[in-house]
């Protein structure tokens, strides 16, 4: 038996890279005591759940790994948020991640929770090699439709980027006017680690927007319902009228 205590060895397990756990892990293995068992046993797990998440972000990164192959080293992934709520602008986020890039949980921001997004967020940040942001106002989308709008908030993104990509991977379409060599896939942000970056990117920004809203315009619970169309929210509109960020276009049949 290891000459060790068992909050001893859960001091030094916790301290080891999950990636290097495994080869640790062996030599409590004649450990007798079922405490040092139910340990090794959780390490292990977490260990094979670590693999299983490396496999997903390998096969998360298909794309971006085609392109690295044929000599691209700059490959944008593009996405928006807000095509569909009645007030707030639409935004758009182009992310370029280094290759080999690893950050665990990245998904669809669709698939996350609030607080998760809001982790992998920063993560992002701190991983990317850049980011660019474009926003739209609600008052341009009833100007000009929300499809050209989402377009305008996809372009300006880019013109934020430091680094010209040479290579671009946009969720579910193909942007107008631009002269970057692009890539349209569809579900983009379940299948492109650079798309899914973009996606919480833009969802985080936005919804950090709406709560500010939430705080300048009372009573419409933008900081619940970021602008989407909630029964309390058309409620208010019904009892209020229109803020000023409220989209025209969407809301006739509610004024």
């Amino acid at each position: 038996m290891i000459n060790q205590t068992v909050d001893e060895i859960k001091s030094f397990l916790q301290g080891i890279p999950t990636a290097d756990i495994i080869n640790e892990l062996e030599r409590f293995k004649n450990d007798e005591r079922k405490s040092v068992q139910k340990i090794v046993e959780q390490y292990r797990n977490k260990y094979y759940k670590f693999i299983d998440e490396i496999k997903r972000l390998e096969n998360l990164s298909y794309y971006e790994e085609k392109y690295y192959e044929k000599g691209i080293k700059f490959i944008a992934g593009i996405d928006e948020v807000g095509r569909g709520p009645l007030a707030g602008p639409v935004t758009a986020a182009a992310v370029i991640l280094p290759r080999k890039c690893r950050i665990i949980g990245i998904d669809d921001s669709k698939k996350l929770s609030e607080k998760r997004r809001k982790e992998l967020f920063l993560r992002i940040q701190e991983e990317a090699l850049d980011i660019g942001i474009g926003t739209v106002s609600n008052t341009v989308i009833d100007e000009v439709n929300i499809l050209q709008a989402t377009y305008e908030a996809m372009r300006i993104a880019i013109s934020k980027l430091k680094i010209i990509p040479k290579q671009l991977l946009v969720d579910a379409v193909t942007i107008p006017n631009v002269d970057i060599s692009q890539e349209g896939i569809i579900k983009g942000d379940s299948k492109s680690i650079s798309i899914a970056a973009a996606s919480i990117v833009a969802k985080v920004t936005r919804d950090e927007l709406m709560e500010k809203y939430g705080e300048v315009y009372n009573g419409y619970y933008f900081e619940k319902n970021k602008g989407y169309g909630s029964k309390e929210h058309i409620e208010a509109i019904k009892r209020q009228g229109l803020s000023p960020i409220h989209r025209e276009s969407f809301t006739k049949n509610f004024t």
